[in-house]
């Protein structure tokens, strides 16, 4: 977190949080949404300005009750998640990088869902893929340590167990599980459409 945020939030420790107008889409990006696009449920205006993507990425955590948000000085900006708290994209040299930039170091297991959304969780971070980089880590599956055809990945989506998918990232091997999305918030503990407790 940024001394300038820590610094603020010591001078003024009771400003309202704020609901509703930050989201993260299931590609990673943060979206501005006004009071229009929250009244109609769109999806916002996509942030590109560099250094506020920065200041987001650097002071983006959560609270106990898995609600996540970013300290904007003294104030606390929750975001709604459209999928995951973490999106990754795939890198040719670290991996897996989420939005704030952080490697997804250490995968320990490994999900997809029925409509084909790959989900990764490390000791730390639970973490969608970008659907952009989909095809070409479903095409690293292995059934009984060969490629898995897209036969045997479809089949495996429609509740087959015939066939036993296997994720792979830096030699680990992890059995690949099945979750629907509707269940990720509750699988891992984060909330997705933080809203004021009473």
């Amino acid at each position: 977190m940024d001394d300038v945020v820590r610094q603020a939030m010591a001078k003024w420790p009771n400003v309202p949080h704020c609901f509703g107008w930050l989201k993260l889409d299931a590609r990673g990006h943060w979206r501005m949404r006004d009071e229009r696009a929250q009244h109609l449920d769109l999806p916002g205006d996509k942030i590109a300005h560099p250094a506020l993507l920065g200041f987001i990425n650097r002071n983006y955590t959560h609270d106990e009750e898995g609600r996540w948000y970013f300290q904007n000085g003294p104030q606390r900006v929750y975001v709604d998640l459209e999928l995951t708290p973490h999106i990754v994209r795939t890198d040719p040299v670290a991996g897996f990088i989420t939005q704030t930039g952080v490697t997804l170091e250490a995968v320990s297991q490994a999900w997809l869902t029925r409509e084909g959304q790959l989900v990764l969780a490390s000791s730390a971070i639970v973490a969608a893929l970008d659907d952009r980089d989909a095809a070409a880590v479903l095409a690293t599956l292995t059934v009984a340590g060969r490629p898995a055809s897209d036969e045997e990945i479809m089949e495996w989506l429609e509740g087959s167990d015939k066939v036993a998918l296997v994720f792979s990232q830096g030699g680990n091997e992890l059995p690949l599980q099945r979750i629907s999305a509707d269940k990720l918030a509750g699988q891992f503990g984060f909330v997705t459409h933080p809203r004021a407790t009473a």
